[in-house]
């Protein structure tokens, strides 16, 4: 019996507490384990036309599930996403574009009508499929036509690979969409931006933070009868139109991620009474600068580092002012909520106020200030195989305004020029390339004495893993005495950020002020009124990408370009991308 009672006593104990200890131990290892390894990440969305009012007027806009903005991913680095898009609009196409994704071997899945992709019909139902390669901010916004203006857009954040670091430190993190807003629909300003005469829309009527804004009701014209054509639903109590509340902890440290999908307008943001710390452009990361606002242009993303080390007893506005345009719309507000003070303690401070909007000198030199993190970013390489010059200027084309690159409107074809060049498709686009310099002489600071432009499809093609540099010159509009900033994004590639100038492009001397040591890497950059910037990237993507101006008008009127590397070394590809074109016959 003795021997029996000392089976059970404490050395039988410590053995099962051991290995109790020991299986929790492998389950908690397991469970990390993992978590740890990539995810697929599936979504099923909708598209549909919902009645919203993000600034208190009531308009159509396109949504997501119900959503607006859209619903946000977020996933790690390594993952994959898979989502399920139904078209429930009923009389057009859709397709999305994974801003700043590059999508190395899935070029098919970039998301540009009749670049990548035919627009999925309505009705149907389309799979994206991708994975993620590098952390950071990002953005989707449909691609088709001027469907971002509608609201069709969202926030897709990636995180760092478990166990992986940032490089700067904080408590708490907030993410907000910046935008302009306009009353009347997209397809109004489609059909102005083609009509002979041009209709411009006009200046927007409201900016939106994280898709909130605020109209004056009392702007809204009397007499609009209820129920017909020219009645505007004004509701100033709607919560749909209630600012966005960024809540903050007093002492702590946020990051915060802006991003910017704006039509139109450069933007311009600040936190009252705050400085900000930028610490990632693009998604890369950028020595640490101190501002007190921040310009922030279509298409681009920011993470900035702020304190919430002011008065603990009150609450603050976050703002957004209209730059390089002259302003015509009231400040976009949002409130930075120290807690535990409620949300309905707005500030009794008028809003913040940001640099003049036609201060180019102090958008310029900021922009300058962003160059990468040392030990963090690759540099440039020394030296490019080939240099495209490209002057951008407003032109005119069977009396329609447009757009131009080097005297050449873009615009797109019928058939996804991705499986033109796929299959040989030889007469969906032009065979002729464009040129890669302006092929006339020309000056910047007038209307081009022949405002007459051509159109074209041609496709810039590239020796697979050459060495890139782009120009991009800035030029007057048809307008006299007037330049105007346009943000141009590459798609598939990153670029590094060479150089800003002023007046025209110096090919002999220019190069030779080139930042080869630490020059920014970026989707999405400004050229500036009258001036120029250098970029340089590596075309070794296989691919058809477009490089075009963020402003959504621009880009529907001309003001773009195809690049195409490395396309017959991919597979064949996914018949749901085709159908569209001569890839009907495919």
């Amino acid at each position: 019996m003795k021997a029996s009672a000392s089976l059970v006593g404490p050395g039988w104990a410590l053995a099962k507490f051991s290995v109790l200890t020991f299986l929790i131990l492998v389950v908690l290892n397991l469970a990390m384990t993992t978590e740890a390894r990539p995810r697929i990440r599936h979504y099923k969305w909708k598209v549909d036309y919902l009645y919203f009012s993000p600034d208190c007027v009531e308009k159509v806009i396109i949504a997501i599930n119900g959503q607006f903005p859209g619903p946000t991913i977020r996933a790690r680095v390594g993952d994959t996403i898979v989502v399920e898009l139904e078209n429930g609009l009923p009389t057009e196409g859709v397709v999305i574009h994974w801003h700043g994704i590059h999508q190395v071997g899935t070029p098919w899945y970039d998301g540009t009508a009749f670049v990548s992709q035919c627009p999925i019909n309505p009705g149907e139902t389309f799979t994206y499929k991708f994975m993620l390669s590098r952390p950071g901010t990002y953005f989707y916004h449909g691609h088709f036509g001027m469907q971002r203006a509608a609201g069709f857009y969202g926030s897709l954040i990636v995180d760092p690979e478990h166990g992986a670091k940032e490089p700067f430190a904080y408590d708490g993190e907030l993410s907000i969409i910046i935008n302009d807003w306009w009353h009347r629909s997209m397809y109004d300003q489609e059909t102005g931006l083609f009509a002979i005469p041009f209709r411009f829309v006009g200046e927007p009527q409201s900016l939106l933070i994280e898709g909130r804004g605020r109209y004056n009701c009392s702007l809204v014209p009397s007499g609009s009868v209820a129920g017909s054509g020219d009645c505007v639903n004004c509701n100033s109590s709607n919560p749909q139109c209630q600012p966005y509340i960024l809540p903050v902890e007093p002492g702590k440290t946020y990051r915060l991620r802006i991003t910017s999908v704006a039509s139109l307008s450069s933007l311009n943001f600040i936190l009252e009474g705050h400085n900000m710390t930028i610490v990632k452009a693009d998604s890369y990361n950028v020595d640490p600068v101190v501002v007190e606002n921040l310009d922030v242009y279509s298409g681009e993303t920011y993470s900035v580092l702020f304190t919430a080390n002011q008065d603990p007893s009150k609450n603050y506005w976050a703002a957004v002012n209209v730059r390089g345009r002259k302003p015509a719309t009231p400040t976009g507000l949002a409130l930075l909520n120290y807690l535990p003070n409620p949300s309905s303690m707005l500030p009794s401070t008028p809003s913040p106020v940001t640099p003049v909007w036609n201060d180019f000198d102090y958008s310029l030199n900021q922009s300058k200030l962003i160059v990468a993190r040392k030990g963090y970013e690759v540099p440039p390489p020394p030296k490019p195989d080939r240099q495209l010059i490209f002057l951008t200027t407003q032109n005119k084309l069977n009396g329609r305004m447009k757009w131009a690159i080097n005297n050449i409107t873009y615009v797109p074809t019928s058939t996804p020029v991705l499986a033109a060049l796929k299959y040989g498709l030889k007469k969906a686009y032009d065979s002729i390339p464009p040129p890669d310099i302006p092929t006339h002489s020309f000056s910047i600071n007038a209307p081009p004495a022949n405002p007459n432009a051509t159109v074209g499809s041609g496709v810039y093609t590239f020796q697979f893993g050459s060495v890139v540099d782009v120009i991009i010159q800035n030029a007057n509009t048809l307008n006299p005495n007037n330049s105007e900033i346009h943000p141009w994004h590459l798609h598939g590639h990153d670029f590094w950020v060479l150089a800003y100038g002023k007046g025209i492009f110096d090919p002999a001397t220019d190069p030779h002020s080139y930042n080869l040591k630490n020059a920014p890497l970026k989707n999405t950059v400004p050229v500036f009124p009258y001036g120029w910037v250098a970029l340089r990237f590596r075309a070794d993507n296989p691919g058809v990408w477009p490089f075009h101006c963020h402003v959504e008008p621009h880009f529907y009127m001309g003001m773009g370009v195809i690049f195409a590397e490395g396309w017959d070394r991919l597979p064949n590809l996914p018949k749901s991308v085709l159908g569209c074109g001569l890839s009907k016959h495919l």
